[in-house]
């Protein structure tokens, strides 16, 4: 069997400047949709996500042709931790390089599918501060609805854990 390809991700803000990046496997990928096997190389303390321990693996889904991605956190056993999903840019994806502009609003999802959507504010601040265009707003704002959509719906990828397919094998 293949390897999987290694990536970086890059996520800038709004500016450029570039705001987190990490390494994970590329284990998946059909059309605009690729699926990354990540994993928490240090001991990260979040304030909604408590903590999150090295090792903790995740899920990755990226669209290039979506203005968010998600992330499933996995507990030790490979269950559903949570999903985490991010607003963002479109990414581009060159090489062995992932790279989006973080939008600020994020979407916390629970295992029973409860969610939140989180930084409201923030996002209203940045958008003042960098000059946000009309149509970057409304694609925030379809991003928000269509995640919102998909969780209540039980669409891919929040999906129960015995109807879900796993790309981390």
């Amino acid at each position: 069997m293949e390897r999987p390809q290694e990536i970086t991700v890059r996520v800038l803000k709004h500016d450029g400047s570039e705001y987190r990046r990490w390494n994970a496997k590329l284990s998946y990928r059909e059309g605009d949709l690729f699926v990354f096997a990540g994993e928490f190389d240090i001991d990260v303390s979040h304030e909604l996500l408590g903590e999150i321990k090295r090792s903790t693996k995740t899920i990755e889904y990226y669209w290039l042709d979506r203005w968010y991605n998600v992330f499933r956190f996995l507990n030790d056993d490979g269950s559903t931790r949570l999903w985490y999903c991010n607003v963002n840019t479109p990414p581009q994806f060159e090489g062995d390089t992932l790279t989006y502009v973080d939008l600020e609003i994020d979407v916390l999802v629970q295992p029973d599918f409860s969610f939140q959507v989180l930084d409201e504010h923030e996002f209203e601040t940045n958008a003042k501060l960098y000059g946000y265009s009309d149509e970057q707003k409304a694609n925030v704002q379809a991003a928000v609805e269509e995640l919102m959509a998909l969780i209540e719906q039980r669409q891919f990828p929040f999906m129960l854990e015995n109807s879900s397919v796993s790309f981390c094998g």
